[in-house]
């Protein structure tokens, strides 16, 4: 039992307290019922299981995606808008922000989406694929030509049209389908394009962030960029007084978003803004943790109060959240809750794109061509041409484990925009026909670009099984 291995190690205090009163650490709960334990066990363990799968995101997202789109175009189509529409928010005396459910996912919740995308790119800028020119070189350069082939497709059917402030919706990457899709292929796609992937997904999103900064927001106030200035001071200040709890950084946070809303910049952007501005660097790393962990549990040895048990079991959870970095300690936390939260209920809201209201006449077709075409075609070309450039230029190397066509693989999987594509979507048009034809385009793009991505995939060979132990052993004896 788990309990008699406990009883045998440690000081005697802290043995003293693990098993007092014939309690263990694996005994149950006071009050839990064992059957009822035991059941719920049975039911938690595969669901994390599956949340421990990276692909499982992309399929959360395709189911969700499925559901509002059958919504949608059913006889419970008014109650889906109307979901979305439904007014939310405060009113205090004349005063009042109320705004539609909709608003609040897209410019509220989707700003913690952004803020993981903020870390993540802190993260590789730091200590990633991106803080080393030689190795950011070829994600960089086949990220640009993702980006820049796409939307040169789609101008050349929508420039001058109506549909021309769409150009920006294929050029985006959407990550967790991206991942799905290279999960599936398993050994058949080595480690080396897996980290492209993730480094042009990474760059991507960078990409993306700058677009909407630059092209989709209204005209800018000076009052609202004071506000959010402000923010991102008392943030600085907060940094530069050795402030690490997450919560104290709450209200610098809402500072500037409300500073960017009242600007006419994006407010999604002020999670990129908080998510570059988080520390990077542990305060104590994972040696420092086990020092003060160690020094803890020794002084336990001596005294058995209670209070001095709950000051040592405090330091010793402090050492703990500062053993790796906030980024880190962030990432760790928000990146399911985005992943299967946050992007499922965007997913939901967005995605149910109502056939009815779809038009392919006139700048609706050109919308359509240009963004599924940009999808499935332009992301997949643009990558791959741009990375076989630079590595004939040699101003980056290619993976050193992954076939010549490894990286067209990677550029047909780069298609699938969903997420940050119907986003984009939003912002370059009113709620009308070309809105819809855009998502719906979007759909039709990445489901493309999922089965060309899978079909190219399964032509790579796969990598050799490693052989057992056991097995080279006896091939060495004999």
């Amino acid at each position: 039992m788990v309990a008699a291995g406990v009883a045998t190690v440690g000081p005697p205090s802290l043995r003293r307290f693990l098993v007092d009163s014939d309690r263990s650490v694996d005994s149950l709960p006071p009050e839990a019922w064992p059957r009822a334990r035991q059941a719920a066990a049975r039911l938690v363990h595969p669901l994390q299981r599956f949340l421990a799968i990276e692909a499982a995101s992309g399929i959360v997202l395709i189911i969700v995606a499925a559901i509002a789109l059958g919504w949608a175009n059913s006889p419970w189509a008014d109650a889906y808008h109307a979901l979305w529409h439904a007014p939310i928010g405060l009113q205090v005396g004349d005063w009042a922000f109320v705004r539609p459910l909709h608003f609040w996912i897209n410019d509220g919740l989707m700003t913690v989406f952004f803020f993981v995308v903020g870390l993540e790119l802190r993260r590789e800028l730091y200590e990633g694929d991106l803080a080393d020119v030689r190795r950011a070189a070829l994600p960089f350069a086949a990220a640009l030509g993702g980006m820049m082939v796409p939307a040169l497709i789609y101008v050349a059917f929508n420039a001058g049209g109506e549909g021309a402030r769409g150009w920006a919706i294929p050029m985006a990457t959407d990550i967790a389908f991206a991942v799905g899709v290279i999960a599936m292929l398993g050994s058949r796609v080595p480690g080396g394009l897996r980290v492209l992937l993730l480094a042009l997904a990474v760059i991507d999103d960078l990409g993306a962030i700058i677009v909407i900064a630059l092209f989709y927001s209204g005209g800018i106030d000076g009052g609202g960029l004071a506000i959010a200035l402000g923010g991102v001071v008392a943030g600085a200040v907060l940094r530069r007084l050795g402030v690490r709890a997450i919560w104290a950084y709450l209200g610098p946070g809402i500072a500037v978003w409300i500073g960017l809303y009242v600007a006419g910049v994006h407010p999604t952007l002020a999670g990129v803004i908080l998510g570059l501005s988080t520390p990077v660097r542990p305060w104590f790393g994972a040696a420092g943790f086990a020092e003060v962990t160690r020094e803890n549990l020794r002084e336990l040895d001596n005294s058995v109060a209670r209070d001095e048990v709950l000051t040592r079991l405090d330091a010793i959870e402090h050492a703990r959240r500062e053993a790796v970095s906030p980024v880190e300690h962030l990432l760790h936390q928000l990146h399911p809750i985005v992943a299967f939260g946050v992007m499922p209920v965007f997913a939901l809201a967005n995605a149910g794109v109502s056939l009815g209201g779809v038009s392919f006449d006139g700048a609706g077709l050109h919308v359509f061509l240009g963004v599924a075409l940009g999808l499935a075609v332009g992301k997949p070309l643009g990558i791959a041409l741009a990375a076989r450039v630079a590595i004939a230029a040699r101003l980056a190397q290619a993976p050193a484990d992954a076939p010549a066509r490894g990286i067209l693989v990677v550029g047909a999987v780069g298609g699938l925009g969903f997420t940050m594509a119907i986003f984009l979507a939003q912002l370059a048009f009113p709620t009308g026909p070309l809105l819809a034809t855009a998502k719906l385009a979007v759909v039709v793009g990445s489901a493309v670009a999922a089965f060309v991505g899978l079909g190219l995939g399964l032509t790579l060979p796969r990598a050799p099984t490693p052989t057992p132990p056991s097995i080279v052993a006896e091939s060495a004896r004999a």
